[in-house]
């Protein structure tokens, strides 16, 4: 019987170190989703404010590359919203 108490209280223990240590990583992890959101959010921002500019150059070249601007703004604005879509939820 008290090999079994044993047992247990070190399968106990065991688990209560790895859920501290999976919390942390958690914890971590969110941290840094945070971070590079934020900078997703600025590099929003500053491509937003460059897409509103007018051309002043006609070439084919420049229009691509402002249409591939706007295209990788819209898809870290979905990014953005993917990852943040659960944290709002949450906070209602």
């Amino acid at each position: 019987m008290i090999y079994l108490v044993i047992v247990l209280s070190l399968c106990l223990i065991l688990s209560v170190y790895k859920n501290v240590v999976f919390g942390i990583t958690i914890l971590r992890l969110e941290d840094s989703v945070e971070d590079c959101l934020d900078v997703i959010d600025e590099k929003y921002n500053t491509m937003s404010e460059i897409l509103k500019r007018p051309l002043f150059y006609d070439s084919h070249e420049v229009k691509s590359v402002v249409k591939d601007i706007g295209a990788v703004r819209n898809s870290l604005h979905t990014i953005a919203l993917t990852l943040t879509k659960n944290i709002e939820e949450e906070t209602e």
